[in-house]
């Protein structure tokens, strides 16, 4: 407990090219782009449009609101989704503990212990996953998957730029976030198992007979 772990040789010389392969990425946008300090504000926009809190609570919200059986079955195995996501994440990061880039600035919203590691990064498996499910599940007008993949490749990018995560927590967590895809593909609840669970947890049966009387 407490002593630095020692790693194999080619897992070190990997986590050492990421480092430099990084920098040198974010230096090169910076340089025939930037300055990146122009682009900030529309890349924290990015990280809070995939942060794990805002899509839990609007999912709930909707969730209790709304009552259309073909919506609350997106809805609940979003919310499933999420659950899964953040539940994977934490864990891994909990095991491989990389730390984050050490330009990384501490100014994220809304974080819990293990988002000071870097490895898988969170917002990339839930952009990938999000955008990779919902095709899955429906015929979506293909502007719609568009914007999804295009929103999901610039989250992605974003983390990168704006020294969160290295390269390499990046692409393990897009990779992530397709396997997450399609886990939720094959456990994908019906109509009516999703507003059984509704009613599990709302108790709306009991709700809508208090009304009656």
């Amino acid at each position: 407990m407490g002593e630095k772990r020692v790693l194999p040789k080619p897992l070190k010389k990997a986590l050492d090219w990421d480092i430099v392969a990084t920098d040198k990425f974010v230096k090169y946008v910076d340089q025939k782009y930037g300055p990146l300090t122009k682009f900030k504000q529309l890349m924290k926009g990015l990280e809070i449009s995939c942060h794990g809190i805002p899509w839990l609570v609007g999912t709930a919200t909707f969730i209790f609101f709304l009552d259309s059986p073909s919506v609350r079955q997106l809805l609940v195995n979003i919310f499933i989704a999420l659950i899964l996501d953040i539940i994977i994440v934490a864990v891994i990061k909990a095991i491989t503990r990389r730390r984050r880039p050490s330009d990384n600035k501490d100014d994220m919203f809304a974080t819990v212990s293990v988002d000071k590691f870097s490895f898988p990064s969170g917002h990339a498996t839930r952009a990938v996953m999000l955008s990779f499910v919902l095709p899955f599940q429906y015929s979506l007008w293909i502007i719609i998957t568009l914007a999804l993949i295009g929103w999901s490749i610039a989250v992605c990018i974003s983390r990168v730029l704006l020294r969160r995560h290295h390269i390499l927590d990046v692409v393990g967590g897009m990779c992530i976030g397709i396997l997450e895809a399609g886990l939720m593909s094959l456990i994908w609840l019906s109509p009516e198992n999703a507003q059984g669970l509704v009613n599990f947890f709302l108790d709306e049966t009991q709700v809508g007979a208090s009304y009656d009387v």
